[in-house]
């Protein structure tokens, strides 16, 4: 039987080791649904509740596989639904192919149900965005999709006219020029290594160097042994990007954990008084974060070039994979006796994990969010899977659960976008059978894309979510407050009962609303076999804060209490109890300073 365009597309796939796709059906990719069903047994297809949810899924996939992650949506509108997602994977550098149905060929372009021009609307997001002309065109088109997105490690796109997918090779004229079989699925290495010469150059500045960070992100998640030696032979602390946060154990003595506004003082002030800077495999975006340009002399290792030079001033761009790159790197570093720098790290590290630990067991009402992630933390696994949404429950992740072992953590980085959380989970439970998967998200995030909840449910993935349920979509409150001035505004929520809501699914659900009760019912939840959805009402003026307070954020904090913020008392209330100590640690930075009345 002839082979149709459908079948020529799913087979090459195949042949590419693609083993799932995430998809919502549409008659637009009929044809390709045929073929699926036919290859049952050698690709999986995980359906979905929307079409956004497909594409996060991809990026998650590829995030947690490091294989090409696929999307598979109908013509027009479900094309359109992936756009969120595929930025996402774009914005982390992710590999994911989109494929999208299209309007039969000859009706194209005359203004027919769903014909909308998504190589047009894919233009920016797609760096390789193409649409099939012909069975004898999808192979090309394919491996060509592919290759870029492997290599580049980004979004490509193929819009398939439906009437193609089932026209067979008997049906088209393939051109003189396209031989026969003149494409192949290769696959080949990323291991770049600089020249020599550049390596003893970058060598030269950090031998000479006495002061060193390493700020590292997700582009050496594959290197912690040659990054942990690097810290041991300069004497200098590792930051970690939020993506790179898997890095180095989060409890390993050379890491001061994270930078900005979900990181940690140490970081801040490792930064702040550094004489060198080793970026490697980070574009961290957040220009305020890094040394003034020319206090610190600065290397930068990574796979794009593109990425060089594009946060501070680098003095020695080392152009490969940071694995390969620090292997070529390490023989010629000289370890220096001098340690001190590295210590007071660590002695300023203790100080801010111990004000951690006593903000995560107050046994007060309302609870605070942080209780959760404590808790979780020492029940997860060593190769455990931690997502989480962007918002407030980003920094308590961030902060609070302490990455070991070879566990696994993600987000939404560049495009911070909500609704990432609970897609991410799903993919890395389709991804890695039997791996506990906790994801950490928001009540405004979960509600986005929550009746994804019945795709784990339907697929048996035992997955843990956890709300933050503080009925406000609170980082933007916190962004409105502490950034702009203004008092809140549009910003609360209605309540839904989160518990109630996964049981109508098909889930477990549970309600946490008292600190005494949190451990117990947290514990009940990881144990149980199906998936879990925790609703853990938290207080909702438990600031966000940054490690260290800037004296623009405590002012812009002022003047929005002075303007009339709400939740005035309440809020003043919890920054004396949270920023009392920090008031030492920082050096008087507190907002206790500036705050009418208090300072």
């Amino acid at each position: 039987m002839a082979k149709t365009g459908a079948d020529l597309l799913v087979e090459r796939l195949l042949e590419w080791g693609v083993d799932t796709i995430f998809s919502l059906p549409g008659d637009g990719i009929n044809g390709i649904y045929e073929s699926l069903r036919n290859r049952q047994d050698k690709i999986k297809l995980i359906q979905v509740r929307h079409e956004e949810a497909a594409a996060f899924m991809a990026c998650g996939y590829a995030k947690f596989t490091g294989k090409l992650g696929v999307c598979l949506a109908t013509s027009g509108c479900g094309g359109i639904h992936l756009l969120n997602g595929l930025y996402d994977a774009k914005y982390d550098s992710q590999p994911v192919l989109a494929i999208t149905g299209h309007t039969a060929h000859d009706v194209s372009g005359t203004f027919y149900q769903q014909d909308v021009d998504l190589v047009k609307v894919f233009a920016d997001v797609a760096a390789y965005n193409e649409r099939v002309m012909g069975p004898d065109h999808v192979v090309n088109v394919l491996d060509q999709a592919v290759r870029t997105s492997l290599g580049q490690r980004t979004v490509t796109h193929i819009s398939f006219p439906k009437d193609y997918q089932e026209w067979t090779a008997s049906d088209d004229t393939r051109s003189q020029p396209n031989v026969p079989n003149h494409s192949s699925a290769t696959r080949v290495s990323h291991n770049v290594v600089p020249d020599t010469h550049e390596l003893h150059r970058a060598a030269e500045l950090i031998n000479a160097g006495e002061k060193v960070v390493i700020f590292a992100g997700r582009g050496c998640l594959d290197a912690r042994d040659e990054v942990l030696a690097l810290s041991d032979a300069v004497g200098g602390p590792i930051i970690k990007a939020l993506l790179g946060k898997g890095v180095v154990p989060d409890t390993d003595p050379h890491t001061t954990g994270g930078l900005g506004l979900l990181g940690t003082a140490p970081s801040q002030d490792a930064m702040q008084e550094c004489d060198t800077l080793i970026m490697i495999g980070t574009r961290f975006p957040y220009l305020e974060y890094f040394p003034k340009p020319g206090q610190a002399r600065t290397v930068q290792i990574d796979i794009d070039p593109s990425h060089i030079g594009l946060r501070t001033p680098v003095e020695i761009g080392l152009l490969g994979s940071s694995k390969a790159v620090l292997q070529a790197l390490l023989p010629l570093i000289k370890r220096k006796d001098d340690q001190s720098f590295l210590e007071k790290s660590q002695q300023r590290m203790t100080h801010w994990n111990e004000l951690l630990t006593e903000r995560a067991t107050q046994d007060v009402m309302p609870m605070k969010p942080q209780v959760v992630p404590h808790i979780i933390s020492p029940l997860l696994n060593d190769d455990a899977i931690v997502t989480c949404d962007c918002g407030n429950n980003t920094t308590w992740a961030a902060r609070h659960i302490q990455l070991r072992g070879t566990m696994q953590f993600s987000t939404s980085g560049l495009l911070a976008t909500m609704a990432s959380g609970l897609p991410y989970a799903i993919a890395a439970s389709v991804a890695h059978p039997g791996k506990q998967v906790v994801a950490l998200v928001g009540d405004g995030g979960f509600t986005m894309l929550m009746g994804e909840l019945a795709t784990a449910v339907k697929y048996k993935l035992p997955i843990k979510v956890f709300i933050f349920h503080n009925n406000s979509y609170g980082q933007i409150k916190w962004e409105q407050i502490v950034m702009e001035g203004n008092p809140e505004f549009a910003v609360d929520l209605h309540s839904i009962d989160f518990a109630a809501y996964a049981r109508a699914c098909g889930a477990t659900g549970f309600t946490i609303d008292d600190p005494k009760n949190a451990d117990a019912i947290i514990r009940q939840a990881m144990a149980y076999e199906g998936p879990v959805v925790v609703d853990a009402i938290v207080d909702a003026n438990e600031p966000p804060m940054p490690g260290k307070i800037t004296t623009d954020q405590a002012i812009e904090f002022a003047k929005a209490l002075v303007r009339g913020e709400k939740d005035r008392s309440e809020i003043i209330k919890n920054v004396i109890t949270d920023q009392f100590n920090e008031a030492v640690a920082t050096k008087g930075r507190s907002l206790l300073n500036v705050i009418p009345g208090l300072g």
